[in-house]
């Protein structure tokens, strides 16, 4: 008989999950507008970059904070919902941060202690939102933006989560990010990339005497889409193809405040630990053959 021909097959830990670098497809590269993340962030190789993979396919993207163990933005793009939220969803949490050695696929929190003990260093644990009712553990990628039922449910990893004010998450934010999957679902016709982050002013939740997860001082988001409806009504279109919006993440003085890209940018080059040349989409999300 002859012998069978080598076949190469499609090895599924070829995926990462904290990597150099998003530039190639599989460390997610296809999350992003034109595969180049924001750039100007300054602390450089104190942070991790995930690729936020779940059951071997890439979901979306995060820079993490591990001394903070906070998310600094979460790039995903976005998927044409009705809005739905996921029910009992289990939280999840990235093995490659506690060991590069590890999974790169996120997994379900275990229930031993001893395994909770040992990934405390490098990122929040479920305990940390425990006894701290004022918060809610809001997410940066929201499941409501996705539509696929392991999209949903790969934003349910600490990873993607900040405390969040109840308030504000249940009030302006929620409402800002219904506002915006009405707009991309009528009016975005290809791909919408979507980045969402925070601004923290070093207030912490701490657990046990010791710091344990950083609370946003704002919210922020902003999305990119290129190719989109140049018939919408005048005042949706002028949002297009690109626009941002922030707000105070506390009980009070909480609107979310819809902006231009660069009146965001200066925003936040003010509050965040970035250099002058920030920018959050490549060329502001201009295509180079305009």
């Amino acid at each position: 008989t002859n012998p069978k021909p080598l076949m190469f097959l499609w090895v599924p830990w070829a995926w990462c999950g904290v990597v150099e670098d998003f530039d190639h497809v599989e460390h997610c590269k296809d999350y992003i507008y034109m595969g180049i993340p924001p750039r100007g962030y300054l602390a450089g190789s104190n942070l991790k970059k995930i690729c936020q993979i779940l059951e071997d396919n890439p979901r979306f993207v995060t820079l993490y904070d591990p001394r903070r163990h906070m998310p600094l933005y979460s790039a995903y793009t976005f998927k044409r919902s009705d809005g739905e939220k996921s029910m009992d969803q289990p939280w999840m949490y990235e093995p490659q941060l506690a060991s590069s050695k590890s999974s790169s696929n996120m997994e379900v929190y275990p229930q031993s202690a001893q395994m909770h003990m040992r990934l405390m260093d490098s990122q929040a644990v479920l305990e940390d939102f425990t006894d701290v009712p004022q918060y809610v553990r809001g997410q940066l990628n929201p499941d409501q933006h996705q539509l696929e039922p392991l999209d949903k449910a790969a934003t349910y990893t600490l990873s993607n989560v900040v405390p969040q004010i109840r308030e504000f998450n249940t009030g302006p934010w929620a409402q800002h990010e219904d506002r915006i999957r009405r707009r991309l679902n009528n009016y975005c016709h290809g791909n919408a990339y979507v980045i969402t982050g925070v601004t923290a002013a070093g207030n912490m939740i701490r657990r046990d005497n010791q710091d344990r997860v950083g609370i946003p001082e704002y919210m922020w988001t902003a999305y990119c889409c290129p190719d989109y409806d140049h018939n919408a009504p005048y005042l949706e279109r002028y949002h297009f193809p690109v626009f941002g919006a922030y707000g105070l993440n506390n009980r009070v003085n909480n609107a979310v405040v819809e902006v231009p890209i660069k009146t965001l940018e200066t925003f936040l080059k003010g509050r965040l630990d970035v250099d002058k040349n920030y920018q959050i989409f490549y060329n502001d999300c201009v295509p180079d053959d305009m």
